[in-house]
């Protein structure tokens, strides 16, 4: 733990100044990222995306405010992944199209050559 003691003295008042470093914390957050867990305590969990409160009959209780936040965010984040995908898919088989026309416009060539005319024909 590193210290930095400053003391300014004056006539009547004595201030002295200390700062620490929580190396613990940073310790529990790389513990925490090390086990597949999220370095907030808080950010998910049980108290975190379970409702508040239940109703005794079953009917389904309203989500909270962060909770409908957090769900929308998520839907986004689903929209761009499957948006993306599909674009890379295209990419993907524009690229394949391309290929294939080359290569077929290369066999339109060779085949499309000059070809032996007269007795050098029938020697085969």
């Amino acid at each position: 733990m590193s210290k930095f003691v400053n003391i300014l003295t004056s006539s009547r008042y004595i201030v002295i100044r200390r700062t620490f470093t929580s190396t613990p914390v940073a310790h529990m957050k790389q513990w925490r990222i090390s086990k597949g867990l999220s370095a907030n305590r808080n950010a998910e969990g049980v108290l975190t995306d379970s409702p508040d409160y239940t109703f005794l009959d079953g009917r389904p209780t309203p989500l909270l405010v962060k909770q409908k936040k957090r769900m929308l965010k998520q839907q986004n984040y689903a929209n761009q992944i499957v948006t993306l995908c599909s674009e890379l898919d295209f990419a993907k088989q524009r690229h394949q199209d391309a290929v294939r026309a080359k290569e077929q416009e290369r066999q339109d060539i060779i085949r499309n050559r000059l070809k032996p005319k007269g007795n050098a024909m029938f020697k085969k």
